[in-house]
């Protein structure tokens, strides 16, 4: 149980300070882990990067962070959710370094994996490729990108063991893998605390080796980005 920590603002103490590199899973307001980030603006720490998918939406997921301008610089993807995260950034309050997605989840992972940088077509010839080291292989031109990796990660799992072994439930297995092994500290939310021995082996998709805090966080609340729905048969008439 020396992994388990009572609640997110103790599975975080210690860990945050000023200027800090944060990454946080999920994608859309899918698998993000909500607790922490809120445990995270209540500790009132600033001048953060955060490396995420996106930025939540306004007042919800790292929205509540952009709210108090506890971040000061975003390494992301998909931002367009986000009315506050548009105003901040246009108004020069908030720096972006924008990533293709798969290049995103790429970085992500060579860091976690130890590799400091690798190159990709993704990019050659546009704004993003501007600054970078652009090399040919073949008949092709390759931009390269570095790996990325951060002083804590926070991560949602839909069940974790008091070891932090994790598994992820259908689309929340986004970032959240590849987030887990790239950090100094890799903090875990989970919906279902269970024993350690309880999750079959081959069910495990972080070790938890990566993990050193896990946080009960059951019901938590779900959000829908964006809901779509058809009109019924009888609406159609």
């Amino acid at each position: 149980m020396r992994k388990v920590k009572t609640t997110a603002v103790d599975a975080l103490a210690g860990a945050l300070h000023d200027g800090m590199t944060i990454m946080s899973g999920g994608f859309g307001l899918c698998g993000i882990p909500n607790s922490l980030i809120e445990a995270i603006r209540l500790s009132g720490v600033k001048d953060l990067t955060v490396i995420s998918n996106n930025a939540g939406v306004d007042g919800f997921g790292l929205g509540i962070l952009l709210e108090t301008k506890q971040i000061r610089r975003m390494i992301s993807s998909y931002v367009g959710e986000n009315k506050l995260f548009a105003e901040q950034f246009l108004s020069g309050a908030l720096e972006l370094e924008f990533n293709p997605q798969g290049t995103l989840a790429e970085r992500i992972r060579a860091g976690g994996a130890g590799i400091p940088a690798f190159y990709t077509k993704t990019g050659v010839g546009t704004l993003i490729a501007e600054g970078k080291e652009v090399r040919r292989f073949g008949d092709s031109d390759y931009v390269m990108e570095t790996g990325l990796v951060a002083d804590l990660t926070i991560v949602h799992a839909h069940i974790g063991d008091t070891e932090g072994n994790l598994v992820y439930r259908k689309t929340a297995r986004n970032f959240n893998p590849v987030m887990a092994t790239a950090a100094k500290l890799t903090v875990a939310e989970v919906e279902h605390l269970v024993t350690a021995g309880e999750i079959d082996p081959d069910h495990v998709h972080t070790p938890g080796i990566f993990v050193q805090h896990v946080v009960h966080v059951p019901d938590p609340e779900k959000r829908i980005e964006q809901r779509t729905v058809r009109k019924t048969q009888q609406e159609n008439v």
